[in-house]
């Protein structure tokens, strides 16, 4: 397993052990948890804006039952 290191000044170090401890949870799962949480939003908002800019770009809409139909093709 690979190691990240960080720098943070003392108080933030004693915030960030402290949240940990009352979530129950090592440091490293909160950080880990927290910086795939944050990649999957940005991905999620990405994906959001693209499927925006292609509704603008061509304005159709399916009802339920079409959208199933065109996935299961």
């Amino acid at each position: 397993m690979a190691a990240i290191s960080l720098r943070i000044d003392p108080e933030e170090e004693k915030v960030i052990k402290e949240y940990a401890k009352s979530k129950n949870i090592s440091v490293s799962a909160l950080f880990r948890n927290s910086v795939l949480e944050k990649i999957e939003d940005d991905i999620d908002l990405n994906l959001y804006k693209q499927a925006m800019q292609e509704y603008e770009e061509n304005p159709e809409s399916l009802s339920f039952d079409e959208m199933l139909e065109e996935l299961s093709d």
